[in-house]
């Protein structure tokens, strides 16, 4: 039987687990046509990804922020089912984790009742629940706060767990709650932005994450 690094993994979800990026690109550029005019530029789009919704509108225009947001959402909850997608390999892992007796959980920014959602259209629901979303803290990734918060309802010692994500900001975060990280490749974070946070590991495939988290 495989035998884990790490006792507990500790996931961020979009773009990691689920295949949410074309969504929340297509949510924000619809805020931006219906409140600004304009659509927004992707690259800078997908550099918010794992971060509170609120934050990134109002680096934009404060002034307009709640009304962003508010549209985000409803146009984010109207095309969920359509444009979610589940990603090859996921499911398969988290049972390899389940297996090899490790604790798995989610830190994300996402909203409770949304990442409920997303595991349950892709079909996680049941191999994994989120453990830590927006709601749970008042700080939120680039800073520990939501990590360490899932370590302590796990009941794991941050340096014997590893958080997942596809964003320079997850593994900002892992490492300054003291986990070790790993990038993996497939989601919002570019290359250049996932090398420059320094993760202890990266992983370009489910089959490598796998291979890294399990031996």
């Amino acid at each position: 039987m495989a035998e884990s690094r790490w006792p507990a993994a500790v996931f961020d979800l979009d773009g990691t687990l689920v295949d949410t990026v074309p969504l929340i690109v297509a949510s924000y550029q619809h805020a931006f046509r219906t409140h600004l005019g304009r659509e927004e530029d992707e690259a800078l789009i997908r550099s918010w990804i794992g971060q509170p919704l609120i934050r990134a509108f109002r680096s934009v225009d404060e002034t307009k922020a709640d009304a962003l947001y508010d549209t985000y959402i409803g146009w984010n909850q109207d095309n969920t089912e359509r444009l979610i997608r589940p990603f090859e390999g996921a499911a398969e892992l988290l049972t390899a984790l389940h297996d090899a007796g490790v604790t798995v959980a989610v830190a994300t920014s996402k909203r409770r009742p949304q990442a409920q959602r997303a595991l349950e259209l892709t079909g996680l629901a049941g191999l994994v629940e989120p453990t830590v979303t927006l709601e749970d803290t008042d700080a939120h990734k680039p800073d520990p706060a939501p990590i360490l918060l899932a370590c302590e309802r796990i009941g794991v010692a941050p340096e014997r767990a590893v958080y997942v994500g596809d964003a320079a900001v997850d593994v900002r975060a892992g490492a300054s709650a003291g986990l070790s990280t790993i990038a993996v490749t497939w989601g919002a974070g570019t290359g250049t932005d996932l090398a420059g946070a320094a993760p202890t590991e990266t992983a370009h495939s489910f089959a490598e994450l796998q291979s890294l988290l399990l031996r």
